[in-house]
Order: structure tokens, then sequence, then C-alpha cells
């Protein structure tokens, strides 16, 4: 009798990303360059293209398939946007920041020190993800990164549509 299958692989978390794009191979060998990204295995359709791809970052496993309007999967290529950013804590968010542009990532957000205690920027890869990069640097109550955030905003003044209203 087989062992029964774990309702969560191993090396999985309760939550993975699965990310849809264009240009599924490229895309691999981005990841593995800009992020150190580990391939876990793929599955190519007999067209070449990726059906399906399991990476590693770190200690999490993302999945990637190609992008297929007629089922109904669309990478941020064709939607021209993404509305879920993909979030990266790393021991150096700097070299990480360097080494995705260096890659080929456009700069989205300068990294720079954040009120809520990270280093932190992001960047967008050429498939259209927006992947935010950080480390974690100062530890602060809810109630301290509530007054930084006031007081960030404080200094960027008004959105750019309020101004001259009143």
């Amino acid at each position: 009798m087989a062992a029964q299958a774990k309702p969560i692989p191993d090396g999985y978390h309760t939550l993975t990303p699965h990310l849809v794009v264009r240009g599924g191979t490229k895309a691999i060998e981005f990841y593995k360059k800009a992020f150190g990204a580990q391939e876990l295995h793929r599955m190519l359709m007999p067209d070449g293209k990726l059906m399906h791809a399991a990476m590693k970052i770190g200690d999490s496993i993302f999945m990637m398939g190609e992008e297929c309007p007629e089922m109904g999967a669309q990478s941020p290529l064709s939607l021209k946007a993404t509305a879920v950013p993909l979030h990266l804590y790393v021991t150096d968010a700097d070299a990480s920041f360097k080494r995705a542009v260096d890659a080929g990532a456009t700069v989205k957000m300068p990294i720079q020190d954040m009120f809520w205690g990270d280093r932190y920027g992001q960047v967008t890869d050429p498939f259209g993800h927006v992947w935010s990069i950080a480390t974690h640097k100062r530890d602060l109550s809810p109630q301290e990164m509530q007054k930084a955030g006031a007081e960030a905003m404080a200094k960027m003044g008004p959105p750019v549509g309020a101004r001259g209203k009143g």
C-alpha cells in the first residue's frame, strides 16, 4: 500500500506564488541570475513552451507557467500591470537589488531606508512582475511604525491630485 501523500508537499509553505510569464525558459534563467533561484523542475509543452516550473529562492518555492490567454492565464506584459508585488527578504538588500538590476530588472523604487524599519526598494523584472527587496534593520512596535509613517507622509505633502484644492 502506498504511503498517503502529505497535504502540503515537503519544501512548500501554505501560500505559494504561481507566476504567469511570457517567455518561461528565459524567465527561469533570469530568476536564477537575478535572485539566485534554484530550479527544482520544469515541464515543457510539445511546442517547447513552459508548461510548469518550480523554483526556489532561499527557503521559499514559487511556481511558474507560460501565459496562455485562451485558458485565461495572462502575464503582466499582456495585462500591462501587476497588482501583486513579490516581497523578498534578504541579508543584503543593496547587493540583491544591484544583482537584480544588473540581470535586467528596472528600478521601480530606489532602495532606501524606510519608516517601518526595512532597507527597501522595488524592481520590475523583464516579465512584468514587481519584486520588493528588503533587509529588516530595526524592530518597531505598531505604534512606532504608525507615528513614523505619519511623519513620512507629512514630509511628502498632500497627494498631487489634492494640491490646490480646498
